[in-house]
Order: C-alpha cells, then sequence, then structure tokens
C-alpha cells in the first residue's frame, strides 16, 4: 500500500499582507499529479489545512478542489483538525467532505465512536487512528480546571491523550495497514519557529511512549520541519507545504510517502515539492545596501531585510522596495558602540505572540507583574482563543 502524509497546508496565510493561498494551491496540484502518477492508495492530512478557524472563500475552495479531484481519482482521503483549524467547523462539514470521498474529523473521539476511519482501498484495507488536536481546556472538565493547579492539569491532559492513542490503537484490525494520525507536538521535534508557541509549549509536548507500539506509521502534523522522530514506531512530521514564515528560509518542503503492508513497519520517502516564492533573508550593513540590492533585484521570492545601522534613516523601506519590491519585511538593526555588545539582535516583529508581548508592555516600563496576573491574562487568551475554534 502506498499512502502520501501531508499536513500544515495553511490555507488562507498571509505574510505582511500577501495572501499565500496560490502557492499553497501549486504545491496540492503537484501533490494531486505525483498521486495519479504513482498510484497511491490513500491520502492522510494531519491538520492545519487553513491558517484560521474562519478561512476565506479562496482558501476553502483551494482545499475542497484537492479533494474532490482526488476523488475523481478514486483515491480516499482523512484529514483532521489542527490547532489552527475549526474542529466545531470541520466536523459539520464532515458529511458534504464523505460525498467527496473524505473522512474528516475535527475533535477526538474514541475507536467506537469513530475515531478509527476503516478504509477500503485498491491495495487493502487501511486502518487510520485520527487525533485531531484539542486544547487542555477542551479536554479536561471544569473541576478539574478550577480545582486543580497547573502541574495537576497537565499530568491530566496528557494521560487522558495518552489513553485516548492507545484506545485507538486497541481499535486496528489484525489484517489491516494501521497507522494513527494526530496534530501534536512530540518531545525532541525541531521548530522552525512559526509555528503556534503556545500549542508547542511544554503542556502539549508528548514523550514517545505516549505512541502506542502498535502503530504501523504515526502521521504527525503542527511541527512545520519534515523530520522523524525517535520512536518504537516509524513516526514521521511532513512539514508544511510551503515557506511558511522567514524562520523557515532555505527548509526543504514536500509531503512523505509511506510504503506499508499488513503486519510490517512502513517504508518511508520524503517527496520534495516546488518552492515557488522562496524566502530569503538579506544581512547587511547601511554602506552595503546598494550592492545587495542589486544583487537581490530579481530575486523570484520573497525577502527581508536586516539592515545594520547607526541612526535608522528617513525612507529605509522606499529605498530599499524601490530596488527589490519583493521586499515584504525591511528592519533597521541599530548598532551599538558599547564595550558590553557591539549590535542588538533584531527581533522578528513580525511574529505577535500576546503573552510574550503583555509581559514586555510592563518590563518596557520598569514594573514587575506578579506571577499569578501573568497567568489570568495568559487564561482569559486562551478562553478567548479557544472560543474561535
Amino acid at each position: 500500500m502506498r499512502i502520501i502524509h501531508t499536513s500544515d497546508w495553511h490555507l488562507g496565510r498571509k505574510l505582511r499582507g500577501i495572501d499565500r493561498t496560490p502557492e499553497i494551491a501549486l504545491a496540492l496540484d503537484e501533490i494531486l499529479t505525483y498521486a495519479q502518477d504513482q498510484s497511491i492508495d490513500a491520502v492522510l492530512v494531519a491538520g492545519d489545512i487553513f491558517d484560521v478557524p474562519n478561512p476565506t472563500v479562496e482558501a476553502e475552495r483551494v482545499a475542497y478542489e484537492f479533494f474532490c479531484k482526488l476523488n475523481q481519482l478514486a483515491i480516499p482521503a482523512v484529514a483532521i483538525a489542527g490547532n489552527h483549524d475549526s474542529a466545531t467547523r470541520i466536523d459539520s462539514l464532515a458529511q458534504l467532505l464523505s460525498l467527496a470521498g473524505v473522512r474528516a474529523l475535527g475533535r477526538p473521539r474514541l475507536a467506537e465512536d469513530g475515531g478509527v476511519v476503516s478504509i477500503d482501498t485498491a491495495s487493502g484495507r487501511l486502518c487510520v487512528g485520527a487525533m485531531p488536536f484539542i486544547s487542555e481546556r477542551r479536554l479536561l472538565s471544569a473541576d478539574d480546571i478550577w480545582q486543580k493547579d497547573s502541574l495537576e492539569q497537565r499530568a491530566d491532559y496528557k494521560t487522558t491523550v495518552t489513553t485516548i492513542l492507545q484506545n485507538l490503537a486497541d481499535g486496528f484490525q489484525s489484517k489491516a495497514v494501521n497507522v494513527m494520525m494526530a496534530h501534536m507536538t512530540m518531545d525532541g521535534a525541531k521548530f522552525t519557529g512559526s509555528e503556534a508557541a503556545y500549542y508547542s509549549g511544554s503542556m502539549y509536548s508528548f514523550a514517545g511512549q505516549a505512541i502506542p507500539s502498535e502503530c504501523q506509521y504515526v502521521a504527525l502534523g503542527h511541527i512545520h520541519r519534515p523530520q522523524q522522530i525517535p520512536n518504537a514506531a516509524p513516526t514521521y512530521y511532513s512539514g508544511s507545504l510551503i515557506q511558511v514564515d522567514f524562520g523557515e528560509v532555505g527548509d526543504q518542503k514536500g509531503f512523505n510517502i509511506i510504503e506499508v503492508e499488513s503486519g510490517r513497519p512502513a517504508k518511508v520517502k520524503f517527496q520534495p515539492l516546488t518552492c515557488q516564492k522562496p524566502l530569503k533573508l538579506v544581512q547587511c550593513h547601511w554602506q552595503d545596501l546598494d550592492q545587495h540590492l542589486e544583487a537581490n533585484r530579481d530575486y523570484g521570492g520573497y525577502l527581508k531585510f536586516v539592515i545594520a545601522v547607526d541612526i535608522p534613516p528617513v525612507g529605509l523601506a522606499d529605498r530599499v522596495r524601490k530596488s527589490c519590491p519583493q521586499a515584504i519585511i525591511v528592519e533597521p538593526k541599530l548598532t551599538v558602540h558599547s564595550s558590553k555588545a557591539q549590535e542588538l539582535v533584531a527581533q522578528d516583529s513580525h511574529r505577535f505572540e500576546p503573552i510574550a508581548e503583555f509581559q514586555k508592555f510592563y518590563r518596557d516600563r520598569d514594573r514587575h507583574l506578579a506571577p499569578e496576573v501573568i497567568a489570568a491574562f495568559q487564561e482569559l487568551y486562551m478562553e478567548f482563543s479557544d472560543a474561535s475554534h
């Protein structure tokens, strides 16, 4: 059996106002071509189909068109929600998506409630234990949240997720190909920095022992860098389809090809995709700016300029974009002349982390926040974040 594992499409993603959906659509077209040419039996989509819970019409069109074309090729698909997706929205569309040969799950469920998806493919039966992303506030009871401290909540959350994964594995079939698909963070995973920081922290990070050994392959989503996670079962992230942010400069994007037969561990191959608009970071000094502008004038992707200056000159961004209109981020980096440091490291201002910014706001004003105030803000932020899902 030959299976495609893909994840983290982030349809509708914008980078400084530029919609990346056309690039993602071309990547999906490449996957369709490969699926047709290489006689693929099924496609697994491990979450973060969309970049926001309420995607644009164009983002939805691209996703559903991909699934319809897969259906025309008689290739079934299984898709789960990630932390960027609306679980409620995906569950509400599941019945319609089933008409296009897609089994979609927004929220986790036990094997006996449909958490294990069984599909008869051209090469035999495939069982997929599907574990969509779920926040601790959705999984824990109100009593847990009010009566237990953060360490106890973390332990309960991880125990519950691990129990669900084992329940799904218990629903596997002896004569089928059995794989697990989950949108989650594994200990030891290498981040790009463009993943949602809160949902990648210690609360949401699982040890390899959480994955049942019965799995012939574990298809993971959430981390944007393709990689294998050391584990008893073959465990892989396929990564994002495009370079989502400048933390992914130079990363090769693609999807995984799994070759597997019942009762044997999977063989895995990474299949690269064409990078339509590669991201590039240009770091230079003000005095050398002209030569860097000339060298990148015809660059086919998007640029980020970080320019070392003594004093930020007026019109710096305009000057850069006059020669390189594809420079979507222009950041001056102040040079500091002191005995302790020569330069301040430029911060990636295009990444906004609300909790960190809340702390920084008061820190910049020399005001100390008590830990319980930070915790209260974090809880309030997560409450509003979860409500949007």
